[in-house]
């Protein structure tokens, strides 16, 4: 639950046009569909993934790290990472239990197997689009877990893409057409609530003593009355 004083208090310290700006980004942001990410080697691609998701409105970014560190590539990230919900796995069950308890289905992307084309995709579940590692692919792991597969349609000899450039395709499409569809794709006014207040805190410099003076202060006067 958001502490609604404390939302108050800290929105005093933004311009009107902060947070009405918050307001209408928070309008367009989904969980309806997320992104997850494998063991993604190439720091600058995690990085770029997550600006598509940011620059898209898509607000949730699952990362499986089983292989390499934890690492965002803020430059390239240019700051989505403010913006962005990042949740970090240190193991494909751990990632996909989680993703399954919150009602997604796991899709895999993969060129190579009767995956079902992106313009035909079925938009109405709550998906979870999985990316994986640049050379390899997904791993057999999450390949036999998943519960369908989604392909780019391509007409030339290459048969794939680099991450970053398949998942801001796919975002795009797929967000494109949940805003043109009737499905409900938008945050619950409590997520609504939460990443205000959470968006507010990233933007005021030294947050965390001022959200300490607060507690400090409400907590007197509380004592006093």
């Amino acid at each position: 639950m958001v502490d609604l004083e404390l939302f108050s208090y800290l929105e005093d310290f933004l311009t009107e046009e902060r947070k009405e700006k918050f307001k209408k980004i928070l309008a367009l942001r989904t969980n309806h569909l997320t992104i997850a990410m494998e063991d993604v080697y190439q720091l600058h691609n995690t990085s770029a993934v997550m600006r598509s998701c940011e620059v898209f409105g898509v607000q949730g970014l699952h990362v499986i790290e089983q292989k390499f560190g934890k690492r965002i590539d803020r430059e390239i990230a240019m700051g989505a990472q403010k913006w962005v919900d990042v949740h970090r796995y240190n193991s494909i069950p751990n990632c996909i239990d989680t993703l399954r308890n919150q009602g997604y289905q796991i899709i895999a992307t993969t060129p190579h197997n009767d995956s079902c084309y992106l313009h035909e995709f079925d938009i109405t579940k709550r998906s979870a689009i999985f990316f994986g590692t640049e050379k390899e692919g997904l791993s057999p792991e999450i390949m036999e877990q998943a519960d369908g597969f989604l392909k780019i349609p391509m007409v030339g000899f290459t048969e794939s893409l680099n991450i970053s450039v398949s998942a801001a395709i796919v975002i795009q499409d797929l967000t494109t057409r949940l805003r043109q569809s009737e499905i409900d794709w938008h945050l619950t006014e409590e997520e609504v609530l939460e990443h205000r207040l959470q968006w507010t805190k990233n933007s005021i410099k030294d947050v965390d003593r001022i959200i300490e003076r607060f507690y400090s202060d409400r907590q007197l006067l509380s004592q006093n009355e």
